[in-house]
């Protein structure tokens, strides 16, 4: 009997009150406001690592949600993603304290210039022993645009024009300015590394000009493992050449099966393997030790979740402004630059705003699971096999108690159903995920800049 695919987690969550389940933030319980002190990130990782989570997946954004009512009023009342702190610096508080734990960071390619971003990464692959996961955002917000001193954002298809160019550059630091050699140590000899293997990038793009050296050595990675979640037509087209990880939303199980067997399509399509790329799907749980005490949970939980606040974070998504329209006026759902996938999911449901606040209910838009964990463990297993995805990015409502009631009930019954792994397996993030190599493998577009190419 073959064994069971298992399910890959990862914590969902962000350096900020809020996230993604809106308005939690005013319940008794919830300890999100602590996000600024390192001991509420250094625990929350114990308790992922007891867990067996496989990384924590932290967003970010850059600029404010402002398309709600045409202000930011609502946003800061409820601390929609605002105030938001660096992801990046967290890494090395949580990787201290943890062995195993992953860290996948959300940065913006328009936030940094590659070379600089180059060795932070490399950086933080050192000081994590080969942990790190970078998930590659374009962006999406006028408001940032602005205060990056733009306008307004590029056009969707030319922002990952110039995310290709910006991995491009990315690439050549990583993986071809040092050879994995370089470095001798030699304390006799006075060498440390030998400079015949070592070498100066030259890039001069449409979009980026770097000569010189990478700043750090090689890291156990090198290339961290490449997390995305754009599902437009350019976004897929990005994901299957560059992408390992790719985080959807999907409403429904048939909507993640067509997803996941695109992306796997594509990425077919472009030279590698169809599972070259583990897919993701954002989830709400709720769970408790019964069925009922999970649902009371959830009925406490609504109480105190915000699905206004959670229309104003879709209203950003979609660049619509969802105040100007009555409960049940058909919305006019147009061609968006920000995130396409977001309105052409509401487009497709034909939602009201009447139907979004029901959809937000929790304050968010993901599926929602409520249950004890026989239940969740069962749905979660369901998603896997009939949505043909990989794994969960699993978001938080009421912190920690979500996460720490997931780990207690829900990891148990996944377990013993044999759809969850017993241990962590040894090595990087990377092996972990793909139980191959510590690096991108020689079919990913990176081995072209390799060291050993030139």
């Amino acid at each position: 009997m073959a064994e069971k695919k298992k399910i890959l987690l990862n914590a969902f969550n962000m350096n900020s009150v809020g996230h993604i389940n809106h308005g939690l933030w005013t319940h008794p319980r919830d300890q999100a406001h602590r996000y600024k002190t390192l001991d509420y990130w250094t625990s929350l990782a114990r308790t992922l690592e007891r867990g067996l989570f496989d990384g924590m997946f932290l967003a970010d954004i850059i600029g404010v949600y402002d398309i709600y009512q045409g202000s930011t009023d609502l946003t800061v009342k409820e601390s929609i993603q605002l105030p938001v702190n660096d992801p990046l610096l967290l890494v090395s508080a949580m990787a201290a304290v943890t062995q195993n734990l992953g860290f996948g960071i959300t940065v913006n390619v328009n936030s940094d210039a590659p070379y600089l971003f180059s060795r932070r990464m490399s950086t933080l692959d050192h000081l994590t022993d080969g942990r790190l996961g970078w998930n590659i955002v374009t962006g999406y917000l006028d408001s940032a645009a602005r205060a990056l001193g733009q306008d307004a954002q590029a056009e969707h298809d030319s922002r990952y024009d110039r995310a290709d160019e910006y991995l491009e550059v990315l690439y050549k630091l990583w993986e071809g300015s040092w050879d994995d050699d370089a470095v001798l140590l030699d304390k006799a000899g006075r060498v440390f590394a030998d400079p015949g293997k070592i070498r100066p990038i030259a890039h001069d793009g449409a979009f980026y000009r770097s000569h010189g050296y990478h700043l750090s050595e090689p890291s156990r990675q090198r290339t961290p493992v490449l997390y995305q979640a754009g599902t437009s037509g350019r976004g897929r087209q990005f994901a299957a050449r560059h992408a390992e990880c790719v985080f959807i939303t999907a409403t429904d199980k048939v909507a993640a099966r067509t997803a996941a067997r695109g992306l796997r399509q594509e990425a077919v399509a472009a030279g590698r393997r169809a599972d070259d790329i583990k897919v993701f799907v954002g989830v709400t749980v709720v769970t408790g030790a019964t069925q009922k005490e999970a649902e009371n949970r959830h009925a406490e939980y609504l109480r105190y979740a915000n699905p206004e606040a959670g229309l104003a974070h879709f209203a950003a998504s979609t660049g619509i402004d969802f105040s100007k329209y009555d409960l049940d006026e058909q919305i006019v759902y147009g061609t968006s630059n920000a995130i396409q996938s977001a309105t052409q999911l509401a487009k497709q449901r034909g939602w009201t705003k009447r139907q979004l606040l029901g959809e937000l209910a929790i304050g968010g838009r993901y599926p929602t699971i409520v249950g004890d964990g026989s239940k969740v463990a069962d749905e979660l297993g369901s998603w896997i096999e009939e949505g043909e995805i990989d794994g969960f990015n699993l978001t938080r409502t009421v912190v920690p108690e979500s996460y720490q009631d997931f780990v207690d009930h829900v990891v148990p019954a996944l377990q013993d159903r044999g759809l969850y792994k017993a241990r962590y397996s040894d090595g990087s993030l990377r092996r972990k995920i793909f139980g191959e190599g510590d690096r991108l493998p020689e079919r990913h577009p990176a081995d072209a800049y390799r060291s050993s190419r030139h």
